[in-house]
């Protein structure tokens, strides 16, 4: 490659290029955190957060996807009531959190609003639905949330749930693939100007979406299921398809999905507690009872160890297979992503550091850290 900065001039070539993960848990992980201060510095080894705004300006990202993460439980009138009613309260506290921090960030709503922000100083956050299940069975939910500055929608996580099939319910597959109300979203979606975003789910779930969506989408946080074989990661052939349309894989740094990992009895326990909850309303009495259950497995069940290098095999894969024009950045923090030299915000700088000792240039920088998610982002018809 010819004209390389030097390594002196690293943190410099990092600041030109235009930053975005999409991928962050913060919203349900810490922002409702009774004293917690997006405003403030915390440390991932004393209150086990990864995003704050000085992090962030610490490690020049520019831009995050702030995911709106529900709990799946009872498929009925009464839990749709209750988890829609809660991913509204997410949402006015995090846009409540902006408005506090307006001096440093900002609600972005279109891709342009990433690099202008950027010009002035300030960080963008977009915002995104992780699990569909908050949709309840009205499609007309999904205006609801676009209205609240909402621009990318996440189908499924770990269970089934009336879109579409997960990569990981123990039962199997419900629907094959998209159902019948997942596909009438995937058109609102289109309609509105929301990125529609498969990761957790199925494989078939990803292709019936790539053949229905008019419009790019995007795996916010997954992985190369030929670097390590987990079932939230995907294969070459629908690496190979989701660039043919359009789509983008932003890799994770969820350890279990970045390295081979033996069943240690992990996943049993999630999907265990997971399958307690199908039947209840999510009142905050039985939130609180699921986290400190999720904490206790993930104590008993640490992750594997995983390293800087560990993750830049999966971009380096998806690279080869996939293209450069169709791979980004979506960790995972505050959901369980981060590896050693990637363990919150602060280390991006790492990541371009590594990427560049083997040779990337400015050019390939630019479209992997940012103009390949903004393309997504501004590829709508609203």
């Amino acid at each position: 490659m010819k004209n390389l900065p030097s390594d002196a001039e690293l943190p410099a070539l990092h600041r030109r290029l235009f930053t975005i993960d999409t991928h962050t848990d913060t919203p349900t992980a810490s922002l409702g955190r009774a004293g917690w201060d997006f405003g403030a510095r915390h440390d991932v080894a004393t209150d086990h957060s990864q995003c704050d705004l000085p992090r962030m300006e610490a490690g020049g990202i520019d831009a995050m996807v702030f995911a709106v993460y529900s709990t799946q439980a009872a498929r009925t009138l009464a839990g749709y009531a209750a988890v829609h009613a809660a991913a509204l309260g997410v949402l006015a506290r995090t846009r409540e959190i902006l408005e506090q921090n307006a001096g440093r960030c900002a609600l972005a709503l279109t891709a342009a609003d990433g690099p202008r922000l950027k010009a002035e100083g300030r960080r963008a956050i977009y915002l995104s639905i992780e699990n569909g299940y908050s949709l309840g069975r009205d499609p007309g939910n999904v205006g609801v949330f676009h209205g609240l500055g909402v621009r990318m929608l996440g189908l499924t996580h770990m269970l089934n749930n009336d879109l579409a099939d997960s990569s990981t319910d123990p039962r199997g597959p419900e629907w094959n693939g998209l159902s019948p109300l997942g596909r009438e979203v995937v058109a609102e979606c289109n309609r509105l100007g929301i990125v529609v975003d498969t990761s957790h789910a199925s494989d078939q779930a990803l292709r019936d979406l790539l053949a229905q969506s008019e419009l790019p989408v995007i795996l916010s946080h997954s992985g190369c299921r030929a670097v390590c074989d987990h079932p939230r990661n995907i294969g070459d052939d629908l690496l190979r398809a989701l660039a043919a349309q359009g789509g983008v894989i932003q890799i994770n740094a969820l350890p279990i999905a970045v390295v081979p990992t033996p069943e240690d009895g992990r996943t049993g326990a999630l999907s265990d507690m997971l399958m307690q909850l199908k039947d209840a309303v999510l009142t905050p009495e039985v939130l609180a009872a699921a986290g400190r259950e999720w904490h206790r497995i993930e104590g008993a069940y640490p992750n594997p160890r995983a390293t800087l290098d560990d993750y830049v095999k999966h971009i380096e894969h998806a690279v080869q297979v996939a293209g450069i024009d169709h791979v980004g950045v979506g960790c995972d923090f505050d959901g369980g992503g981060g590896v050693t030299g990637l363990n919150d915000v602060s280390e991006y700088p790492n990541l371009t550091a590594a990427l560049r000792a083997r040779g990337w240039n400015e050019a390939d920088l630019a479209k992997f850290w940012g103009g390949n998610a903004l393309r997504v982002l501004g590829a709508t018809r609203a």
